[in-house]
């Protein structure tokens, strides 16, 4: 009795979607297609209920045509979440498509922030008809005319409202950005040292192990090609904002911003010999310990020894 119920019941599905016992009725053209004209194979999936997984496939098939996922019809977070993946090119591709959703501010307030991460204009009220986009275009135009000529630049920026006129502001713009070409970076930062000296302070070399901390310096302001004045004076404001950083272990390694001073110039030119191709006779850990602790000789040489090891691993503190 049950077998029986079931394929009464199995019948009029089959009917309801288009199939009959001697064929099936195609939905498109509505005529009866003999199933003489299928395969064994197809005829065998059909005896194991393999009608019903040709009608998925099909359906499938038939959605994979209609294209992308219409955003508009998710949910707004999940929407805003796929779009915040793109960058500012894609962005302005998906407006054409999705225009209210790809032009939301949330996105471009991301996007601004994300590549520069501090700016004046961030921390006012906005002015009226402000928006973040048109904002990231100022930010891009100004980045780039950076780029060609720094003061520019920068004047730039201000005559925008972006940047305040202040060398603090302008070195936590430069801190917090990585679009501008460095090259350029070192000759702005060597004309201007009061920019240098608040940007100097941004940094927190806390707890941190010296080449490290040098390295980690030395990637946002660069180190000159050749040694000079500019160099010195880098690793001068380093030395002392290494030792404000550090006070505690300044005082148990009994080392002063000059004794600093003479390591990173020594970690410096490590580096030089140990990674240059054309030093064939790279210096030794003894002769380093040695030549470093006739330079600044409060330095215990498991330290030192320490310092060359870092470098001898992990490479040079200034590339």
């Amino acid at each position: 009795m049950g077998q029986g119920l079931w394929r009464v019941a199995r019948s009029q599905q089959l009917q309801h979607q288009g199939y009959s016992g001697q064929g099936y009725l195609t939905r498109e053209h509505g005529r009866r297609i003999p199933t003489n004209n299928v395969s064994n194979t197809s005829h065998r999936k059909q005896a194991q209920g393999g009608i019903d997984i040709y009608h998925l496939l099909k359906t499938r098939k038939s959605k994979e045509q209609e294209g992308f996922i219409n955003l508009e019809m998710l949910p707004p977070e999940l929407s805003f979440t796929i779009l915040s993946y793109l960058n500012a090119t894609d962005l302005c591709l998906a407006s054409c498509v999705w225009q209210d959703l790809a032009n939301d501010e949330l996105l471009w307030q991301g996007l601004c922030k994300s590549t520069w991460g501090h700016c004046s204009i961030y921390n006012k009220n906005p002015p009226l008809g402000f928006s973040f986009r048109k904002l990231y275009m100022q930010l891009d135009e100004g980045s780039l005319t950076f780029n060609a000529n720094p003061d520019e630049g920068v004047n730039y920026f201000m005559s925008k409202g972006i940047l305040d006129d202040s060398p603090k502001e302008i070195a936590k713009f430069i801190f917090c950005t990585r679009t501008l070409n460095w090259k350029k970076l070192r000759i702005y930062l060597d004309e201007r040292r009061d920019v240098l000296d608040d940007l100097v302070t941004l940094h927190n070399f806390r707890n941190q192990f010296l080449p490290n901390a040098l390295r980690e310096f030395f990637r946002h302001i660069h180190a000159p090609e050749e040694r000079g004045e500019y160099l010195e004076t880098l690793i001068t404001k380093f030395s002392h904002r290494f030792c404000a950083c550090n006070p505690d272990l300044m005082r148990e390694l009994g080392l002063s911003p000059d004794a600093v001073y003479v390591l990173c110039y020594s970690l410096i030119l490590l580096s030089i010999d140990l990674t240059s191709p054309h030093v064939k006779n790279k210096m030794s850990k003894r002769e380093f310990i040695r030549n470093t602790r006739r330079a600044a000789q409060n330095i215990s040489e498991d330290f030192v020894g320490h310092l060359y090891d870092n470098i001898y691993l992990i490479g040079h503190v200034a590339a």
